[in-house]
């Protein structure tokens, strides 16, 4: 493979080149889903159906001072409001 001088190529160069790699990057994951979609359809037949997983998006941690949806303190206040109150 050859080596590309990024800093030589104008814009329109660079978008374009992160367009093929976006392309090729899409090709090679669907290519890879379908192997990995067939590989668990022979291994079904050995036992329960494979189920297909979902990822969810990560949950945020509270931050010192938020309150969650009951309007109860998290964090360092909740803490503190216990000691307090012990």
């Amino acid at each position: 493979m050859t080596k590309i001088d990024l800093d030589s190529l104008n814009i329109e160069e660079l978008a374009a080149l992160r367009d093929n790699a976006t392309n090729k990057l899409a090709e090679k994951v669907a290519a890879r889903q379908a192997e990995l979609e067939a590989e668990l359809e022979k291994l079904s037949q050995y036992g329960k159906a494979a189920k297909k997983s979902y990822v969810l998006p990560p949950v945020p941690k509270a931050r010192k001072g938020d309150k969650n949806e009951e309007g109860v303190r998290t964090g360092d206040e909740a803490k503190a409001a216990v000691a307090k109150a012990a």
